[in-house]
């Protein structure tokens, strides 16, 4: 049986300093996870404000027998935006995640992840990447079960494969805001806005129905994924990581409940209902991984 090793994904949205470095301590001393992944993903202009701070909360999740692994953005759009990734690259000890096909080019050579946002969708594509120097892949989220057994097959235990089991599912990422359009600002003075919205803005159809999130240039799904019925699948197929995505809310909680469920100590229905009082209004959603639209939630045996 694959071992199963729980990992946090880096925070997607625009939190204050303060409250950004407190949720990485409180995980740090509190959660039952293996690997934190640190950086930001969507725009690199909140870079600034949190990184007086990365040094002790690497240090302090360190200390506390956690892995990181430091993520790249998901689209450089700037020679600085590059120079950055080059530099991790050249000289970071950490293991980096890639989620730029760019940013996997800059890694070849040296042990890197690579992250859900490029697109990994068949054998091939996976043997170029473990060519590359991979030793880590989180497939992409709208892959079906069918897919994941595929390239689950072709890694034959040569590279690690992690799935997302928990959080808002990234969907798009544009060179432009609507975060800070949505405000009636353009996206050079958006004046941070997204930081209004800590869980993303909702965004409704025009007759009012939910539709999707908004977190400044990235497009998430309004629903939260809920894999929690489906581990023992993923970890049959081969899959040895299994991350969950923060939100606004009670992550440690969220992480003891999954890794009691990867222990065979907390079944399914109970993990939702945890899930289900730490989230009220939040739907869940697991239709991507039962080749069904994404925004479908089926419940067991359906």
């Amino acid at each position: 049986m694959t071992s199963s090793e729980l990992t946090l994904g880096p925070v997607l949205f625009n939190w204050s300093p303060e409250k950004w470095r407190d949720f990485y301590f409180s995980i740090a001393d509190e959660a039952p996870v293996n690997e934190v992944y640190i950086g930001e993903v969507v725009c690199s202009k909140r870079e600034p404000f949190f990184e007086p701070m990365i040094t002790d909360v690497i240090e302090r999740l360190q200390n506390a027998g956690k892995k990181v692994v430091l993520s790249t953005l998901a689209l450089i759009m700037s020679e600085r935006e590059m120079n950055r990734v080059r530099e991790l690259a050249a000289d970071s000890e950490f293991d980096i995640e890639a989620n730029d096909i760019s940013a996997v080019s800059l890694m070849a050579g040296r042990n890197h992840v690579v992250g859900p946002y490029v697109n990994v969708y068949n054998e091939g594509t996976l043997e170029f990447l473990i060519s590359r120097g991979a030793t880590r892949v989180c497939l992409p989220y709208e892959l079906p079960a069918d897919s994941i057994a595929e390239i689950t097959n072709a890694a034959t235990g040569r590279i690690e494969l992690e799935v997302q089991v928990f959080g808002r599912l990234p969907l798009a990422i544009s060179a432009r805001c609507y975060h800070a359009r949505s405000y009636d600002l353009s996206k050079d003075s958006c004046q941070f806005v997204c930081g209004e919205d800590p869980d993303g803005m909702a965004v409704d159809t025009l007759d009012g129905s939910p539709f999707l999130t908004v977190n400044g240039t990235q497009t998430l799904s309004r629903s939260c994924r809920m894999l929690a019925a489906e581990l023992e699948d993923l970890r049959s197929m081969g899959i040895s990581h299994f991350r969950l995505s923060p939100m606004d809310t009670d992550m440690v909680t969220i992480a003891k409940s999954f890794r009691a469920g990867l222990d065979g100590a907390e079944s399914p229905e109970e993990i939702e209902n945890v899930m289900a009082d730490l989230l009220p209004g939040v739907p869940f959603s697991n239709g991507f991984f039962h080749g069904v639209e994404g925004s479908v939630y089926r419940n067991r045996g359906e």
